[in-house]
């Protein structure tokens, strides 16, 4: 089959790799030169554009930053995919935007789909990455083997935009979860409380959570996770803020009240502010560490 991979960045670039490595034809395309030439050196073909890597797909895949750029680039591109294309939209965005990029591949008569991802840089390099899907069924079977070259679990979330709701609402709940488990183990400090212990307790008991037992946000204490590498990312905390601002859009949309995601916003917008943007989003701990108790 033949794909066209249009963002070929710290996510995109190792996808794109996996499914020329599974035996899929992959043609790429990114503004950035050097994630191209990385890209064309693991098995990808370099388009000069993303028309031109878009001609002759049976299938586009894009990966980019925000709902803007993908509603750009599907008005740029559809005209120049074959009839029956399947397109499928790997980038986190907002759902509004998700359904109205499937609105304009309907327009052309196109297949599509939402399927953001989550699992982190580590897991589009692995191709473990869960895929949260919105579209229609038909167009889901067709897309689920591409999914599965890129992926280890593939859920069907439901029709147009599904996927991007699926996201967000499990990133608000991821980064609710890291600050109250960063809190724990700063409290536990200021009460003298050895960070092992509190692990030992609160990982097989009724605090246990994937922040705490997966991902902990304190060194040597759990499995190996960002902490113990000086949180360099494999999420970066502008990403979480990236998410939690959607989850916070869609709730003033949808009339819905999420005062924790709210403020988890704010917390992670502060810790950004401050210089943590790079950093693992699991490093709040620090931002938590140094505050005050108003």
């Amino acid at each position: 089959m033949k794909i066209a991979f249009i963002g070929l960045g710290h996510m995109g670039g190792p996808m794109a790799a996996n499914l020329a490595a599974k035996g899929f034809a992959v043609t790429g395309f990114d503004i950035v030169p050097a994630n191209l030439e990385k890209a064309a050196g693991q098995g990808v073909a370099a388009a000069q554009s993303a028309e031109d890597a878009v001609t002759g797909a049976e299938a586009v895949v894009t990966m980019v930053p925000a709902g803007q750029h993908v509603l750009d680039l599907y008005r740029h591109i559809l005209k120049s995919a074959p009839p029956n294309t399947l397109f499928i939209d790997c980038s986190t965005i907002d759902v509004a935007s998700a359904r109205e990029a499937h609105g304009l591949a309907q327009q052309a008569r196109l297949q599509s789909l939402d399927a953001p991802v989550s699992g982190g840089t580590a897991g589009a390099a692995a191709a473990t990455l869960t895929f949260m899907v919105g579209g229609e069924k038909r167009a889901f079977e067709r897309g689920q083997p591409i999914l599965a070259a890129m992926g280890k679990r593939i859920v069907h979330c439901g029709e147009a935009g599904a996927g991007q709701a699926a996201k967000i609402c499990n990133n608000m709940i991821l980064g609710i979860s890291m600050i109250a488990v960063s809190e724990a183990f700063v409290l536990a400090e200021k009460l003298g409380l050895d960070a092992k212990a509190l692990y030992d307790v609160a990982s097989a008991a009724s605090g246990q959570c994937w922040s705490l037992t997966t991902y902990c946000p304190v060194p040597g204490v759990g499995p190996k996770s960002p902490a113990d590498n000086d949180y360099k990312p494999g999420f970066a905390a502008a990403l979480m803020l990236k998410d939690l601002a959607l989850a916070q859009q869609a709730a003033s949309e949808t009339g819905a009240a999420t005062p924790l995601g709210a403020h988890a916003e704010q917390l992670y917008r502060r810790f950004n502010e401050e210089g943590g943007a790079t950093q693992d989003f699991s490093a709040i701990i620090r931002h938590l560490a140094a505050a005050r108790r108003d």
